[in-house]
């Protein structure tokens, strides 16, 4: 089941990396870990000098920041599992359909008030320097929950039913990195990314759908118990999947 499920959990962090709650914030977030304005950024940003090795080495320890915050929820949840494993044949089920009530407020055909509300830690006015990078990371991981904690309550019943807290410890992990990997691209590549970004903000309100349509479908699997017999028909059909595990 972890095999089939990290490729998943990599899409679902990308996807959250695309998200209209998180998408919107990577500008503002790059002219913090640089420690200027975001017109100095675009302007002084070219490869290799003084602006950009400070973005790209404080955007490394954000990245580390928001993951340690992650990772220790996978761990978590797969010692939560552990312990209420003689309650699973309830608690998935309810899992599920928690996840298909988030999947339609995405949709927009189930609004939920409580979502809206975003508990913003900003964390430092800057956040050049390791320090000051990881702290805003933890701050991003803890803050910015309304709209990635969908997508959580996706994978962590997936955490919860492993068999060890390293096993679910590192399901996350992959998570982050789905997370993480565009936001140090954008760091690496400020003048394309916002070109890349112009253009796609357009079509955030489909992002937004195409995530109510992956909450639905995973709680719809959670519900019927098929997640399970299809991680396992997969890995039959297609033996190169195990290689993710």
């Amino acid at each position: 089941m972890l095999s089939i499920s990290l490729p998943v959990v990599f899409g679902a962090g990308v996807l959250s990396f695309l998200s209209p709650c998180v998408l919107p914030l990577v500008p503002p977030y790059l002219s913090y870990m640089a420690g200027t304005t975001f017109e100095q950024l675009q302007d002084e940003s070219n490869t290799g000098s003084k602006v950009w090795w400070k973005t790209v080495t404080t955007s490394l320890f954000f990245i580390l920041g928001f993951s340690t915050v992650f990772i220790l929820m996978g761990a978590s949840a797969t010692f939560l599992g552990s312990a209420l494993r003689s309650a699973l044949d309830w608690l998935v089920p309810l899992a599920g359909i928690v996840i298909i009530v988030m999947g339609l407020h995405f949709l927009g055909l189930l609004r939920i008030g409580l979502l809206y509300r975003q508990a913003r830690m900003s964390g430092p006015t800057t956040a050049t320097g390791p320090l000051g990078g990881y702290g805003l990371g933890l701050a991003f991981a803890l803050g910015w929950t309304p709209c990635i904690g969908p997508i959580l309550a996706a994978i962590l019943p997936i955490a919860g039913t492993s068999e060890t807290a390293w096993q679910g410890a590192g399901l996350l992990a992959v998570y982050s990195a789905g997370l993480g990997l565009p936001f140090f691209a954008a760091a690496l590549a400020i003048r394309p990314f916002m070109n890349f970004f112009q253009n796609f903000k357009k079509h955030l309100g489909t992002v937004e759908k195409v995530m109510g349509v992956f909450l639905i479908i995973t709680g719809v699997l959670f519900l019927t118990g098929d997640f399970t017999r299809i991680s396992f028909w997969l890995l039959e059909t297609f033996p190169v999947l195990q290689n993710f595990g």
